[in-house]
């Protein structure tokens, strides 16, 4: 995909997020924009290291 395509996918995408989510996406972008790519790196994996296991930290932290 060029960056004007990806570009567009992500305003499509946009459009279909809850509001709620919208704040927490706009602070990802802005944390992307300042980082550099390994910087980014590491959070974008800490970021998948959660999700894969959001099972179990829901069920530690209870």
């Amino acid at each position: 995909m060029t960056t004007k395509e990806i570009k567009s996918e992500i305003q499509k995408s946009l459009e279909n997020v809850p509001e709620s989510v919208l704040h927490d996406i706009l602070e990802i972008l802005r944390l992307a924009e300042n980082q550099t790519n390994e910087s980014f790196n590491l959070i974008k994996n800490l970021k998948d290291i959660l999700s894969e296991d959001k099972e179990l930290l829901e069920r530690l932290a209870k």
